[in-house]
Protein backbone atom coordinates (compact mmCIF):
# COMPACT_ATOMS: atom_id res chain seq x y z
CA UNK A 1 0.00 0.00 0.00
CA UNK A 2 1.32 3.42 -0.93
CA UNK A 3 1.52 5.90 1.94
CA UNK A 4 2.77 9.47 2.40
CA UNK A 5 3.98 11.51 5.33
CA UNK A 6 3.20 15.14 6.08
CA UNK A 7 6.33 16.37 4.30
CA UNK A 8 5.00 15.30 0.93
CA UNK A 9 6.94 12.04 0.68
CA UNK A 10 5.45 8.86 -0.76
CA UNK A 11 6.57 5.45 0.44
CA UNK A 12 6.67 2.63 -2.12
CA UNK A 13 7.52 -1.01 -1.66
CA UNK A 14 9.94 -2.42 -4.21
CA UNK A 15 7.21 -4.17 -6.20
CA UNK A 16 5.09 -0.97 -6.20
CA UNK A 17 8.03 1.17 -7.34
CA UNK A 18 8.88 -1.28 -10.11
CA UNK A 19 5.28 -1.50 -11.31
CA UNK A 20 4.85 2.30 -11.34
CA UNK A 21 8.13 2.75 -13.21
CA UNK A 22 7.23 0.18 -15.85
CA UNK A 23 3.74 1.63 -16.29
CA UNK A 24 5.21 5.12 -16.71
CA UNK A 25 7.58 3.97 -19.42
CA UNK A 26 4.90 1.97 -21.23
CA UNK A 27 2.71 5.05 -20.95
CA UNK A 28 5.16 7.08 -23.04
CA UNK A 29 5.53 4.39 -25.68
CA UNK A 30 8.20 1.93 -24.60
CA UNK A 31 7.66 -1.78 -25.21
CA UNK A 32 7.27 -3.99 -22.11
CA UNK A 33 10.85 -5.33 -22.20
CA UNK A 34 12.25 -1.82 -22.73
CA UNK A 35 10.15 -0.56 -19.82
CA UNK A 36 11.47 -3.41 -17.65
CA UNK A 37 15.12 -2.52 -18.40
CA UNK A 38 14.55 1.18 -17.73
CA UNK A 39 12.64 0.48 -14.51
CA UNK A 40 15.27 -1.93 -13.23
CA UNK A 41 18.02 0.64 -13.79
CA UNK A 42 16.36 3.50 -11.92
CA UNK A 43 15.00 1.28 -9.16
CA UNK A 44 18.46 -0.09 -8.49
CA UNK A 45 19.80 3.47 -8.22
CA UNK A 46 17.02 4.32 -5.76
CA UNK A 47 17.73 1.20 -3.68
CA UNK A 48 21.43 2.11 -3.58
CA UNK A 49 20.46 5.45 -2.01
CA UNK A 50 20.73 7.74 -5.04
CA UNK A 51 17.27 9.32 -5.05
CA UNK A 52 18.08 11.84 -7.78
CA UNK A 53 19.22 9.02 -10.08
CA UNK A 54 16.26 6.82 -9.17
CA UNK A 55 12.64 7.18 -10.25
CA UNK A 56 12.90 10.94 -11.05
CA UNK A 57 15.19 9.99 -13.94
CA UNK A 58 12.20 8.51 -15.75
CA UNK A 59 10.76 12.02 -15.96
CA UNK A 60 14.05 13.13 -17.50
CA UNK A 61 13.62 10.45 -20.17
CA UNK A 62 10.19 11.76 -21.13
CA UNK A 63 11.44 15.37 -21.21
CA UNK A 64 14.71 14.78 -23.06
CA UNK A 65 14.81 16.75 -26.34
CA UNK A 66 15.73 13.67 -28.39
CA UNK A 67 12.96 11.52 -26.90
CA UNK A 68 10.44 12.63 -29.54
CA UNK A 69 12.82 11.96 -32.46
CA UNK A 70 12.49 8.65 -34.31
CA UNK A 71 14.23 5.66 -32.71
CA UNK A 72 15.73 2.65 -34.48
CA UNK A 73 17.18 -0.67 -33.31
CA UNK A 74 20.85 -0.67 -32.40
CA UNK A 75 23.04 -1.71 -35.33
CA UNK A 76 26.64 -2.76 -35.71
CA UNK A 77 28.83 -0.17 -37.43
CA UNK A 78 32.13 -2.04 -37.20
CA UNK A 79 33.20 -5.21 -35.44
CA UNK A 80 35.93 -7.78 -34.88
CA UNK A 81 35.91 -10.87 -32.68
CA UNK A 82 36.77 -8.75 -29.61
CA UNK A 83 35.30 -5.36 -30.50
CA UNK A 84 32.10 -3.79 -31.75
CA UNK A 85 30.95 -0.24 -32.40
CA UNK A 86 27.19 0.28 -32.23
CA UNK A 87 24.98 2.99 -33.62
CA UNK A 88 22.43 3.23 -30.82
CA UNK A 89 19.58 4.38 -33.06
CA UNK A 90 18.71 7.38 -30.85
CA UNK A 91 17.69 5.01 -28.06
CA UNK A 92 17.72 5.96 -24.40
CA UNK A 93 21.24 5.36 -23.13
CA UNK A 94 19.92 3.15 -20.36
CA UNK A 95 18.69 0.78 -23.07
CA UNK A 96 21.70 1.23 -25.34
CA UNK A 97 24.30 0.68 -22.62
CA UNK A 98 22.42 -2.30 -21.21
CA UNK A 99 22.66 -4.07 -24.56
CA UNK A 100 26.25 -2.87 -25.09
CA UNK A 101 27.26 -4.28 -21.71
CA UNK A 102 25.61 -7.60 -22.52
CA UNK A 103 27.58 -7.65 -25.78
CA UNK A 104 30.82 -6.89 -23.93
CA UNK A 105 30.18 -9.69 -21.43
CA UNK A 106 29.44 -12.17 -24.20
CA UNK A 107 32.56 -11.33 -26.21
CA UNK A 108 34.88 -11.13 -23.21
CA UNK A 109 33.58 -14.47 -21.92
CA UNK A 110 34.32 -16.05 -25.31
CA UNK A 111 37.61 -14.32 -26.18
CA UNK A 112 39.01 -13.03 -22.89
CA UNK A 113 38.71 -9.35 -23.85
CA UNK A 114 36.08 -7.07 -25.33
CA UNK A 115 35.91 -3.41 -26.33
CA UNK A 116 32.51 -1.95 -27.10
CA UNK A 117 31.69 1.56 -28.26
CA UNK A 118 28.26 3.17 -28.66
CA UNK A 119 27.15 6.40 -30.24
CA UNK A 120 23.76 7.96 -31.00
CA UNK A 121 22.29 7.32 -27.54
CA UNK A 122 21.47 9.72 -24.72
CA UNK A 123 21.33 9.73 -20.93
CA UNK A 124 22.94 6.41 -20.04
CA UNK A 125 22.24 6.53 -16.30
CA UNK A 126 24.40 5.23 -13.49
CA UNK A 127 27.66 3.73 -14.76
CA UNK A 128 28.00 1.50 -11.68
CA UNK A 129 25.00 -0.49 -12.93
CA UNK A 130 26.91 -1.68 -16.00
CA UNK A 131 30.28 -2.46 -14.44
CA UNK A 132 28.51 -4.41 -11.69
CA UNK A 133 26.89 -6.53 -14.42
CA UNK A 134 30.34 -7.35 -15.80
CA UNK A 135 31.88 -8.01 -12.39
CA UNK A 136 29.07 -10.39 -11.42
CA UNK A 137 29.85 -12.27 -14.66
CA UNK A 138 33.42 -12.78 -13.43
CA UNK A 139 34.94 -10.01 -15.54
CA UNK A 140 36.74 -6.75 -14.84
CA UNK A 141 34.70 -3.94 -16.38
CA UNK A 142 35.69 -0.37 -17.22
CA UNK A 143 33.12 2.10 -18.52
CA UNK A 144 33.73 5.68 -19.66
CA UNK A 145 31.30 8.29 -20.91
CA UNK A 146 31.83 11.37 -23.03
CA UNK A 147 28.55 13.19 -22.43
CA UNK A 148 27.18 16.26 -24.22
CA UNK A 149 28.75 19.53 -22.99
CA UNK A 150 27.59 20.78 -19.59
CA UNK A 151 30.92 21.28 -17.75
CA UNK A 152 33.31 24.18 -18.16
CA UNK A 153 36.99 23.41 -18.78
CA UNK A 154 39.35 24.63 -16.07
CA UNK A 155 39.22 28.43 -16.21
CA UNK A 156 36.37 28.46 -18.74
CA UNK A 157 33.02 30.19 -18.38
CA UNK A 158 31.01 28.06 -20.83
CA UNK A 159 30.47 24.28 -21.08
CA UNK A 160 32.81 22.28 -23.30
CA UNK A 161 32.88 18.79 -21.72
CA UNK A 162 30.30 16.47 -20.23
CA UNK A 163 29.98 15.25 -16.65
CA UNK A 164 31.98 12.31 -18.07
CA UNK A 165 31.91 9.56 -15.44
CA UNK A 166 34.36 6.68 -15.29
CA UNK A 167 33.54 3.41 -13.53
CA UNK A 168 35.27 0.15 -12.66
CA UNK A 169 33.91 -3.22 -11.56
CA UNK A 170 36.05 -5.98 -10.04
CA UNK A 171 34.75 -9.48 -9.22
CA UNK A 172 34.75 -10.80 -5.65
CA UNK A 173 33.11 -13.84 -4.08
CA UNK A 174 30.30 -11.66 -2.74
CA UNK A 175 29.32 -8.20 -3.90
CA UNK A 176 31.88 -6.92 -6.42
CA UNK A 177 34.12 -3.93 -5.87
CA UNK A 178 32.48 -1.09 -7.82
CA UNK A 179 34.00 2.37 -8.22
CA UNK A 180 31.97 5.01 -10.07
CA UNK A 181 32.83 8.71 -10.14
CA UNK A 182 31.86 11.68 -12.21
CA UNK A 183 34.55 14.09 -13.31
CA UNK A 184 32.32 17.10 -12.59
CA UNK A 185 31.90 18.83 -9.23
CA UNK A 186 28.18 18.04 -9.36
CA UNK A 187 26.30 15.45 -11.39
CA UNK A 188 23.94 16.60 -14.11
CA UNK A 189 21.11 14.30 -13.00
CA UNK A 190 21.27 15.72 -9.47
CA UNK A 191 21.26 19.24 -10.94
CA UNK A 192 18.11 18.45 -12.92
CA UNK A 193 16.52 16.88 -9.83
CA UNK A 194 17.21 20.01 -7.77
CA UNK A 195 15.85 22.26 -10.48
CA UNK A 196 12.67 20.19 -10.63
CA UNK A 197 12.10 20.49 -6.87
CA UNK A 198 13.43 24.04 -6.44
CA UNK A 199 16.40 23.03 -4.28
CA UNK A 200 19.65 25.05 -4.15
CA UNK A 201 23.07 23.73 -5.19
CA UNK A 202 26.12 23.65 -2.92
CA UNK A 203 28.52 26.56 -3.21
CA UNK A 204 31.35 26.28 -5.71
CA UNK A 205 30.00 23.71 -8.17
CA UNK A 206 28.38 25.76 -10.94
CA UNK A 207 28.36 28.95 -12.99
CA UNK A 208 25.45 30.89 -14.48
CA UNK A 209 25.20 31.87 -18.15
CA UNK A 210 27.43 34.88 -17.49
CA UNK A 211 30.19 32.77 -15.94
CA UNK A 212 29.42 33.85 -12.37
CA UNK A 213 29.19 31.39 -9.45
CA UNK A 214 25.62 30.33 -8.69
CA UNK A 215 23.69 28.06 -6.37
CA UNK A 216 20.52 28.31 -8.46
CA UNK A 217 19.96 25.03 -10.33
CA UNK A 218 17.99 26.67 -13.13
CA UNK A 219 20.74 29.24 -13.71
CA UNK A 220 23.35 26.48 -13.66
CA UNK A 221 21.43 24.52 -16.32
CA UNK A 222 21.79 27.59 -18.54
CA UNK A 223 25.44 28.00 -17.54
CA UNK A 224 27.98 25.31 -16.65
CA UNK A 225 29.01 22.87 -13.96
CA UNK A 226 32.63 23.01 -12.80
CA UNK A 227 35.09 20.08 -12.91
CA UNK A 228 35.82 18.39 -9.60
CA UNK A 229 39.25 18.80 -8.06
CA UNK A 230 40.36 21.59 -10.38
CA UNK A 231 42.94 20.48 -12.93
CA UNK A 232 42.69 16.80 -11.91
CA UNK A 233 38.98 16.47 -12.65
CA UNK A 234 39.37 18.51 -15.82
CA UNK A 235 42.18 16.23 -17.04
CA UNK A 236 40.19 13.08 -16.28
CA UNK A 237 37.14 14.53 -18.06
CA UNK A 238 39.28 15.23 -21.10
CA UNK A 239 40.62 11.66 -21.02
CA UNK A 240 37.11 10.17 -21.03
CA UNK A 241 36.18 12.60 -23.80
CA UNK A 242 39.19 11.45 -25.84
CA UNK A 243 37.98 7.85 -25.52
CA UNK A 244 34.49 8.94 -26.57
CA UNK A 245 35.89 10.47 -29.76
CA UNK A 246 36.59 6.87 -30.86
CA UNK A 247 32.84 6.40 -31.20
CA UNK A 248 32.64 9.04 -33.91
CA UNK A 249 29.53 10.95 -32.78
CA UNK A 250 31.00 14.42 -33.09
CA UNK A 251 27.65 16.14 -33.64
CA UNK A 252 26.61 15.28 -30.07
CA UNK A 253 30.20 15.30 -28.69
CA UNK A 254 29.19 12.05 -26.99
CA UNK A 255 30.53 8.50 -26.95
CA UNK A 256 30.31 5.53 -24.63
CA UNK A 257 33.10 2.96 -24.16
CA UNK A 258 32.95 -0.35 -22.31
CA UNK A 259 36.00 -2.56 -21.76
CA UNK A 260 35.67 -6.02 -20.22
CA UNK A 261 38.26 -8.73 -19.71
CA UNK A 262 38.82 -11.96 -17.86
CA UNK A 263 41.13 -11.81 -14.85
CA UNK A 264 42.44 -15.21 -15.93
CA UNK A 265 44.36 -13.51 -18.72
CA UNK A 266 46.76 -12.96 -15.78
CA UNK A 267 45.68 -15.36 -13.01
CA UNK A 268 42.81 -17.75 -12.28
CA UNK A 269 39.58 -15.95 -11.39
CA UNK A 270 39.30 -17.56 -7.96
CA UNK A 271 42.88 -16.59 -7.14
CA UNK A 272 42.16 -13.03 -8.19
CA UNK A 273 39.03 -12.85 -6.06
CA UNK A 274 40.92 -14.13 -3.00
CA UNK A 275 43.85 -11.77 -3.57
CA UNK A 276 41.59 -8.74 -4.04
CA UNK A 277 39.55 -9.64 -0.96
CA UNK A 278 42.79 -9.81 1.00
CA UNK A 279 43.80 -6.35 -0.19
CA UNK A 280 40.43 -4.95 0.84
CA UNK A 281 40.71 -6.52 4.31
CA UNK A 282 44.19 -5.01 4.68
CA UNK A 283 42.96 -1.55 3.71
CA UNK A 284 39.98 -1.69 6.07
CA UNK A 285 42.19 -2.85 8.95
CA UNK A 286 44.68 0.02 8.97
CA UNK A 287 44.62 2.39 11.98
CA UNK A 288 41.91 5.06 11.71
CA UNK A 289 42.05 8.78 12.34
CA UNK A 290 40.34 10.17 15.42
CA UNK A 291 36.58 10.16 15.09
CA UNK A 292 36.50 7.65 12.21
CA UNK A 293 34.44 4.55 12.98
CA UNK A 294 35.18 2.60 9.82
CA UNK A 295 37.31 2.73 6.69
CA UNK A 296 34.81 2.13 3.94
CA UNK A 297 35.47 0.73 0.48
CA UNK A 298 33.70 2.41 -2.47
CA UNK A 299 30.32 0.78 -3.00
CA UNK A 300 29.90 -0.51 0.56
CA UNK A 301 27.38 2.15 1.53
CA UNK A 302 25.36 1.49 -1.64
CA UNK A 303 25.24 -2.25 -0.98
CA UNK A 304 24.08 -1.68 2.59
CA UNK A 305 21.41 0.73 1.41
CA UNK A 306 20.29 -1.73 -1.27
CA UNK A 307 19.83 -4.47 1.32
CA UNK A 308 17.97 -2.18 3.73
CA UNK A 309 15.72 -0.47 1.20
CA UNK A 310 14.89 -3.75 -0.52
CA UNK A 311 13.31 -4.73 2.81
CA UNK A 312 11.86 -1.35 3.77
CA UNK A 313 10.96 0.21 0.43
CA UNK A 314 11.86 3.65 -0.89
CA UNK A 315 10.53 7.18 -0.50
CA UNK A 316 10.11 9.72 -3.28
CA UNK A 317 8.76 13.25 -3.41
CA UNK A 318 5.00 13.31 -3.98
CA UNK A 319 5.49 15.60 -6.98
CA UNK A 320 7.69 12.94 -8.61
CA UNK A 321 5.18 10.21 -7.76
CA UNK A 322 2.25 12.14 -9.20
CA UNK A 323 4.17 13.00 -12.38
CA UNK A 324 4.97 9.31 -12.91
CA UNK A 325 1.31 8.41 -12.41
CA UNK A 326 0.43 10.93 -15.14
CA UNK A 327 2.97 9.34 -17.50
CA UNK A 328 1.51 5.91 -16.73
CA UNK A 329 -1.94 7.14 -17.75
CA UNK A 330 -0.61 7.84 -21.24
CA UNK A 331 -1.39 10.74 -23.60
CA UNK A 332 -4.53 12.63 -22.62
Amino acid sequence: MTSADTAGRVHLGVAEARALSERAMRGIGYAPEEARILADHVLDAALCGYEYSGLPKLLNVAEYPRFTAPRAPMRVVKETSVSVLFDGGNQSGMLGMYHATRAAIERASAHGLALVGVNNIWMSGRSAYYVEMAARAGLIGIHTVAAPPSVAPLGGAKPALGTNPIAFGFPLDGDPLVIDLGTSAFMGTDLQFRQRLGMPLPEGVALDANGRPTTDARAARRGAILPFGGHKGYALALATHALGVLCGDQQEHAGYIFIAFKPDLFMPLDDYRRALAGEIRRIKAIPRQDGVDEIRIPGERAYRERARLTREGIEIDRRIHDALVRLAEGPS
